[in-house]
């Protein structure tokens, strides 16, 4: 089944025209109808009555409303280039300029997409102390659909011609796969890469990455299975590592990872992932 909805993230940063330029791409290629959002991410008056800053009722109404004048008019030529490409590309399309917390407001338009394309944060960016992306991660545990992560630096002229399949044999790789099957098939070269494989009934069965290979196959995706053992370095820098090396563009992979005591929890490679990623990064939970 091809992507019939994509939603892009979009914002007044230097990154955003990267997405939107591999968003219409992959729209492009799928013929599907593709959304940008944009969120205005304000606080409540009530934040301004605080101890940091005490003021007023009136005071504090002000400040919220030029803040969003402001962020509404900043939204203004992000709309305009995206409603550009559209008629630019033939796309079909549309514009969402929505009020709300970024990451949960995110998360909630996703729900209605088949994949969301989103920025990686630098890591400096990253909120209230955490050590993963507040925005990707609340997509990923919060929308039941995958993402499409791209990196905070980099270009890439090119998406999912060379795939990298991180493959653990888990129900998240399991169904980070299936919801990839649109780009695989189109793939030039899927190469499905078991690191550090466990046998047996826990793990990968007696050899590993084969099985799912075949699985592909049966859908017309012609995928080479690979495993690699590093015991010098962590599974997620393993991963990065085989991918530079194979000239990956994208990287599909499950994210693990759940919510414990109002804090998003995250596996190691999903972790290292979410922050070291060099390709885009294809990820379903």
């Amino acid at each position: 089944m091809a992507f019939r909805d994509i939603l892009v993230h979009l914002d007044s940063g230097p990154r955003s025209t990267t997405r939107l330029e591999l968003a219409a791409g992959l729209a492009g290629r799928s013929g599907a109808q593709l959304t940008g959002v944009y969120v205005v991410d304000i606080p409540s008056a009530e934040f301004f009555y605080g101890a940091a800053m005490p003021l007023a009722g009136s005071g504090a109404e002000q400040i919220v409303d030029q803040i969003r004048t402001d962020a509404v008019a900043a939204a203004e030529p992000v709309e305009a280039a995206f409603r550009e490409l559209l008629r630019r590309e033939g796309l079909d399309g549309g514009w969402r300029l929505v009020e709300g917390n970024l990451p949960a407001t995110v998360a909630l338009h996703a729900r209605y997409a088949d994949l969301t394309v989103l920025g990686q944060a630098e890591p400096h960016e990253w909120r209230d102390g955490r050590d993963h992306d507040a925005v990707i991660a609340a997509a990923l545990l919060g929308s039941g659909r995958p993402i499409l992560a791209v990196p905070f630096a980099g270009d890439f002229p090119t998406l999912g011609q060379r795939v990298l399949v991180a493959w653990n044999a888990s129900r998240e790789a399991a169904r980070a796969v299936n919801d990839a099957l649109p780009l695989l098939r189109e793939a030039a070269a899927v190469t499905v890469l078991a690191v550090n494989p466990r046998r047996g009934i826990g793990g990968h069965g007696d050899v590993p990455a084969p099985d799912i290979a075949l699985h592909l196959a049966r859908h017309g995706v012609r995928a080479e299975a690979a495993h690699t053992v590093a015991d010098d370095i962590s599974d997620g820098e393993a991963l990065l590592s085989y991918a530079a090396d194979l000239g990956a563009d994208l990287i599909v992979c499950g994210a693990y990872g759940h919510s414990r005591a109002r804090e998003l929890v995250f596996g190691g490679v999903t972790r290292t992932l979410l922050a070291e990623m060099t390709a885009p990064v294809f990820m379903s939970h």
